[in-house]
């Protein structure tokens, strides 16, 4: 190895990749979000993060956070509401000055099949999963061109990819997150922000582990690496998008998904 290549390697063994910079991370009390929180503080990022309704969790999660010696602030907002978006970004700034990176990770799902689909559960889910990212991205771009950098990462679903029968509502909003973000991503990469995706697969959560195991098996048989993916799995995907480790990379889509997609 020469002597530049173990000066980098050095660099990013022995130092927190994220050190003095500040994540912003919606939906982030379980699943995916809560495990992308804990990565990046893991890597030395103050977090701020948004919840719904899960107070206590988010309290627990805020003293975890606080116990890893980086700052940690959990905030109840509805980021579908423009005004609720620009409170929280206003905040977030006010306490940390800065927003390095921002996770636009809350979604929710409401299945039905076409013919059964309501309005309601249409718009439910076009709100909270695709405009909540617009109404972050938007609000955030501002303090990022200011400050000359940014990393946002989005994330989809490997259904906004594939699409799935009874998820239409779903997987539109989620394939709305993609072409939102490659057209972001030109805009603004002139200024230093990277915008890219991931889109995980069948990834091991709460939801997951509820399912039938006649369901779970039928799942995994449609993975290439027979198994289901884990929230640690896509928070260190995570990590490499928010990190200068992909300091070249924008308006790209990320597949965690044990090769379901190709």
């Amino acid at each position: 190895m020469s002597i530049k290549l173990q000066q980098n390697y050095n660099k990013y063994s022995t130092m927190t990749l994220l050190k003095n910079k500040t994540a912003l991370i919606t939906g982030a009390t379980r699943g995916i979000g809560r495990a992308i929180a804990l990565k990046l503080a893991s890597e030395g990022a103050n977090i701020a993060f948004t919840y719904m309704s899960s107070v206590e969790k988010a309290k627990a999660l805020e003293q975890e956070i606080n116990g890893m010696g980086v700052k940690a602030l959990g905030l109840c907002s509805d980021a579908c509401s423009m005004k609720a978006a620009e409170e929280l970004i206003n905040e977030v700034t006010d306490q940390f000055e800065t927003i390095d990176i921002v996770v636009n990770n809350a979604g929710i799902t409401k299945d039905n099949l076409i013919l059964r689909l309501s309005e309601e559960q249409w718009d439910q889910v076009i709100n909270t999963n695709l405009k909540s990212v617009f109404n972050i991205t938007k609000l955030v771009s501002r303090p990022m061109m200011k400050q000359k950098h940014g990393s946002i990462i989005n994330i989809s679903s490997i259904v906004g990819l594939t699409g799935n029968p009874g998820q239409s509502n779903y997987a539109a909003s989620k394939a709305g997150i993609i072409g939102f973000s490659k057209s972001v991503s030109k805009e603004l990469s002139s200024r230093n922000i990277r915008i890219n995706v991931i889109a995980p697969g069948f990834i091991g959560t709460e939801m997951t582990e509820s399912l039938d195991d006649k369901v779970k098996a039928d799942f995994i048989s449609k993975i290439p690496m027979k198994r289901y993916g884990s929230t640690e799995e896509v928070a260190n995907a995570v990590l490499f998008l928010a990190s200068d480790l992909s300091s070249y990379i924008t308006g790209q889509t990320l597949s965690v998904c044990g090769g379901m997609f190709d």
